[in-house]
């Protein structure tokens, strides 16, 4: 049975063409160019280097390059204003309230720029936990320890959730401990992806079994 609906959050309970994430990103890479002194492109491709093992740009800096200041980096990578220009989503509100599975948020960013996404989508209360990277030692998706401290707080087995995410091995992170996996794939870039996708939110109540 289906007893948990695990949600990215960025570019996942918004859509990506509001470029949010992006923004998150080049922030990203503009402070790592500083602590670094290189460029923000020569970051990146040091960074790709290590995607597959480090889940996040953050967890990356602090175990291959000795970066210590978190909360410095957190603050610039996400300042109060980040969510100003995301527009409330009604909507999606009325999808999740209509779905009567419990849901929670797991994501590599820190509580604080998931409340305002979340506050600003008008979605805050729909979710009976919020996941972040301070919860996990800042290591982040697909690491399993991410996976499964949100599995050990919820009370559930990997099998007894499905995980919806915008990065195909974030899906598959979960779906190799046992879990259910969703790729929301908007644009459609992942069109060699062979496992369950949608384009959509509102397309996941066709992947939902009866709850009950």
């Amino acid at each position: 049975m289906l007893k948990y609906l695990l949600f990215d959050l960025d570019n996942t309970l918004y859509s990506c063409r509001h470029g949010l994430e992006d923004n998150v990103r080049q922030r990203m890479r503009t402070f790592t160019a500083a602590f670094l002194g290189t460029t923000p492109d020569e970051v990146w491709k040091q960074r790709m280097v290590y995607s597959r093992q480090y889940g996040t740009t953050l967890e990356w800096l602090m175990y291959e390059k000795g970066f210590t200041d978190i909360e410095a980096y957190l603050a610039a990578v996400h300042p109060e204003d980040e969510a100003d220009a995301l527009p409330p989503d009604p909507e999606l509100g009325n999808l999740l309230a209509g779905i009567p599975i419990p849901k929670a948020v797991l994501t590599n960013s820190p509580r604080e720029h998931a409340d305002r996404i979340l506050n600003r989508l008008g979605i805050a209360d729909q979710f009976t936990h919020i996941f972040d990277v301070r919860q996990t030692a800042f290591k982040g998706k697909p690491n399993p320890e991410v996976f499964n401290y949100a599995l050990r707080t919820l009370g559930i087995a990997a099998a007894d959730a499905l995980f919806i995410d915008d990065l195909p091995n974030y899906v598959q992170g979960f779906t190799a401990l046992g879990g259910r996996g969703l790729l929301l794939d908007e644009t459609g870039v992942h069109g060699d992806y062979p496992f369950p996708k949608i384009r959509a939110l509102r397309e996941i109540c066709k992947y939902l079994p009866d709850a009950g």
